[in-house]
């Protein structure tokens, strides 16, 4: 019988696991996300600078956007640091529910603040991502002279 119990609290362990697996693959597809951006904006950096070694008329307007991707690649660098980040706390979730099973104790306290720690650094990844989409669309410049050329 005592086998039959440890089995049911594995499996009981296994079901309230899901929802924090569930929570790591959403966390994976904005990381995915972000280094997107990030290499995006590496891209970018790499054409101007390239294009300022060549001495452009317009230096003055090329240092400024490679100072705008500096900071937008922070920001986005911070984003990815934060949800890393919450993802190994929702890592540690899981493996404390395991370790609460096996070792027969109580859990929730560790639990619950690893849960809220990840929270809080979502929250704050989020945020930061958020303030280099801003950044990236302060910067972005559609109009008739664009449409025009676009038509060409």
């Amino acid at each position: 019988m005592q086998q039959d119990s440890g089995i049911t609290a594995i499996a009981h362990v296994i079901q309230l696991s899901v929802a924090p697996v569930f929570l790591l693959s959403g966390i994976g597809a904005m990381l995915a996300v972000m280094t997107n951006r990030l290499a995006r904006v590496i891209d970018r950096a790499r054409v101007l600078q390239t294009q300022l070694a060549t001495g452009p008329a317009d230096a003055g307007s090329i240092e400024r956007q490679l100072i705008t991707l500096s900071r937008r690649a922070k920001l986005v660098s911070w984003s990815i640091t934060l949800c890393t980040i919450t993802a190994l706390l929702v890592c540690a979730v899981i493996a404390m529910l395991f370790m609460g099973a096996f070792l027969r104790f109580d859990a929730s306290v560790p639990v619950a603040l690893l849960f809220v720690a990840a929270m809080l650094a979502f929250f704050l990844g989020l945020l930061s991502f958020l303030r280099e989409i801003f950044l990236a669309t302060a910067n972005l410049r559609i109009g008739p002279a664009e449409i025009g050329r676009a038509g060409q």
